[in-house]
């Protein structure tokens, strides 16, 4: 098998896309179902989300506290992991290479590499989770605390531009 087929294989390839569009009341939002549903989307591929409706956690929109305290865990396994390897194979060069016995003072020293290499990416992990993913989740359950509802689509690209191009064609303009 070549290089580039293995390369081609490896590469992951987003089968779903999602598309929220915010809405002020439960009116607009189930007119907005409609219209898609009109127009052929079926509703497995929509949801309305807001009171009455779906809750947020049940079409898998976490608590942004939620979401950063996974990425931490993710980011705190990854770096410190991979301290803990780095270290030993230092270490492992120290012994071939220049021949230095490896003493219990170096051993220890390379498990708390690892475990601060673990505490500095629970940090990193819990930042971009809690200002990445989190933030858009907060954004969203802010609007949804203030009485607007949320509508989702989620499919393939294509059925999810489709049904973004019906709502924007129908849409009105907002007067400011």
């Amino acid at each position: 098998m070549s290089v580039s087929r293995l390369l081609q294989r490896a590469k992951l390839v987003r089968r779903s896309h999602l598309a929220v569009v915010m809405l002020p009341d439960e009116a607009t939002a189930f007119q907005a179902y409609r219209l898609l549903q009109a127009h052929g989307i079926s509703p497995e591929h929509l949801a309305i989300v807001g009171e009455g409706y779906s809750s947020p956690e049940r079409v898998g929109l976490l608590e942004p506290m939620q979401i950063a305290m996974h990425k931490a865990k993710i980011f705190a396994c990854l770096t410190g992991s991979t301290g803990c390897f780095i270290g030993t194979a230092l270490v492992l060069a120290l012994h071939i290479h220049l021949r230095i016995p490896p003493n219990p003072g170096l051993i220890l020293t390379v498990l708390a590499a690892g475990i601060i290499c673990g505490f500095c990416g629970a940090f990193i992990g819990a930042v971009v989770g809690f200002l990445g993913e989190g933030n858009i989740s907060g954004i969203y359950r802010h609007h949804l605390s203030q009485g607007r509802y949320l509508l989702m689509m989620e499919g393939p690209e294509k059925l999810v531009r489709w049904g973004q191009e019906i709502l924007n064609h129908y849409a009105t303009p907002k007067i400011y």
